[in-house]
């Protein structure tokens, strides 16, 4: 259960966001210019520097004997091939889109989670939920729309294969929560961080025949910062909900929203398009409502517990 401080809890929240924010314009930054780091080298040093950092943090909380220990290591294998996908996808599409984009199309795969938990683990969707999903998806249609010619102006076939491969990463990041849902039964989260990151850098490792570069000084400290950004994210994140409750916190995602179109401002020289801000809106608001409606059923079925608990 999540100890009462919530605040302790969104600021954690708020401080994996901005951690994370900063890693994906990192990310992007070695990705562009003459150096062009691919993806699959990114995603290495992502992974691999944050286990270190992953190390620190149980060696502190005095976890490190069992905070990795697993009983299953193939669910972590499967979560690892499909969640070394969505990144490197991710990555990818920070290389061909504007920042902001990628983040507000990041946002269809909470969304998609609801699609594939129905169909993988059997939950009820009712029809609320559809509709907001429903709802966030035509938001992320519409961030979509002049990357794949859909608004009536001819798309840059760069922005296009952008927009399809950050579409790929949001799926495979959903289908990669799906397995986290079943690993968090028996696992701890800590051992669910650290073979996800020791997985990813194995196959982030097996690209390096596929065209990796020599990275300069500042590039090089640049991929490391990212997998010590990634490393700490992780650690703000899963502190965060141990203050408060997940309804409580989880809308504090989208503060990477208004980081996203800061950074690609100031560091990019990006400006967010009137469709793309709309387009997010949507996205942001079928998530909210989601969230609360989540919480309200929550509430309910805990006084319906209450009320049928014998008293005296």
């Amino acid at each position: 259960m999540p100890s009462d401080s919530p605040l302790r809890g969104i600021v954690l929240k708020c401080c994996s966001v901005t951690v994370f924010t900063i890693m994906a314009a990192i990310v992007k930054t070695t990705s562009e210019g003459g150096l062009g780091v691919p993806p699959g080298q990114q995603v290495f040093f992502r992974s691999f520097f944050a286990i270190p950092v992953i190390f620190a943090w149980l060696l502190w909380r005095g976890e490190l004997s069992v905070g990795l220990r697993t009983f299953r290591p193939m669910g972590h294998f499967y979560r690892g091939i499909i969640g070394t996908a969505a990144m490197g996808f991710m990555f990818w599409a920070l290389a061909l889109l504007p920042f902001p984009e990628v983040i507000a199309i990041g946002y269809a795969a909470p969304l998609l989670v609801v699609i594939f938990a129905a169909m993988f683990l059997g939950e009820n969707v009712r029809l609320f939920r559809l509709s907001m999903v429903a709802l966030g998806l035509s938001g992320v249609l519409i961030v979509l729309s002049p990357q794949l010619g859909l608004s009536g102006t001819m798309p840059d076939p760069r922005h296009s294969l952008g927009a399809v491969v950050a579409l790929a990463g949001a799926g495979c990041a959903a289908l990669a929560q799906i397995f986290v849902r079943k690993l968090v039964q028996e696992e701890r989260t800590s051992a669910i961080v650290f073979w996800f990151s020791f997985t990813s850098s194995v196959l982030g490792l097996l690209t390096l025949p596929f065209g990796w570069v020599l990275p300069d000084a500042q590039t090089a400290a640049l991929l490391v910062a990212s997998g010590l950004l990634g490393g700490l994210g992780q650690i703000f994140l899963t502190s965060a909900y141990r203050f408060g409750e997940a309804s409580l916190i989880a809308p504090f995602e989208y503060v990477s929203m208004i980081l996203s179109i800061a950074f690609g401002w100031f560091l990019f020289g990006e400006i967010a398009t009137p469709v793309m801000l709309g387009g997010a809106s949507l996205v942001i608001i079928a998530g909210i409502t989601i969230i609360w409606r989540e919480r309200q059923l929550g509430l309910e079925r805990n006084r319906q517990r209450k009320a049928m608990t014998p008293q005296g």
